[in-house]
């Protein structure tokens, strides 16, 4: 291929021209079109292109704290081996066998700290609430029982709506441990719920209580709950 550039005829029209002599007289078109092309197009991307800003990463470093060793802490020596006592011996003493613990009661071993026991005549006992002395206090014997009719006595409709209370009651137990009255000391705010507790008081069935070893009528305060299950 020839870097000479073709004849021309008289009339300045090329007889014959190659590609290579066609690329030749394009470039420069080409090479400049190019580079005016670049120069717009970077200076748009410089224009439009967002402003940026650099994120602020700054920490700061805590001061360490110097604390002071405690001192060191003297272990002091292990306690000294306590010695082995000393092998038991069987004494020779004789017991009769025929000792007996003599019987404790309260007229042989009279408190001296004890208020005597009601004397008759001093007024009926079983109309008001007032505390009667004793040493022993009454015992329920019929828990079970009580429990059946609590759940008997609880009103339906309010154990279906979740109401429940506490119904704190006062008892006059007899010298027989039988309940002969009774009344509400402390009503549970529902007047179905003390009827329910009223209803079940003859239930109730007690050991006595006893002073001095004998049965005396006393008054008592027993909480009757009722609790929807």
């Amino acid at each position: 291929m020839s870097d000479k550039t073709p004849e021309t005829t008289s009339g300045g029209e090329i007889p014959f021209e190659t590609a290579n002599d066609r690329f030749k007289r394009s470039f420069g078109s080409w090479f400049w079109g190019s580079i005016t092309a670049a120069v717009f197009m970077h200076a748009a991307v410089m224009f439009f292109f967002p402003n940026l800003s650099a994120e602020d990463y700054s920490f700061e470093r805590e001061e360490l704290e110097i604390i002071d060793i405690p001192p060191e802490v003297e272990v002091p020596p292990p306690p000294e081996q306590i010695q082995r006592p000393a092998t038991p011996v069987v004494t020779d003493a004789v017991i009769d066998d025929d000792i007996t613990i003599q019987e404790t009661t309260f007229e042989q071993n009279q408190p001296e700290d004890l208020p005597p026991p009601r004397e008759a005549g001093e007024g009926d006992l079983s109309e008001n609430p007032q505390f009667t002395p004793r040493d022993v206090e009454p015992r329920l014997l019929n828990g079970a029982e009580v429990g059946r009719a609590l759940e008997r006595a609880y009103p339906q409709a309010l154990q279906d709506a979740g109401i429940g209370g506490e119904v704190i009651m006062h008892f006059f137990v007899n010298e027989q441990g039988q309940v002969e009255n009774y009344l509400v000391n402390q009503s549970s705010g529902r007047e179905a719920l003390d009827q329910a507790a009223m209803s079940i008081a003859n239930t109730f069935e007690f050991a006595p209580a006893q002073n001095r070893d004998q049965p005396v009528p006393v008054w008592i305060s027993i909480p009757i709950r009722f609790s929807p299950n």
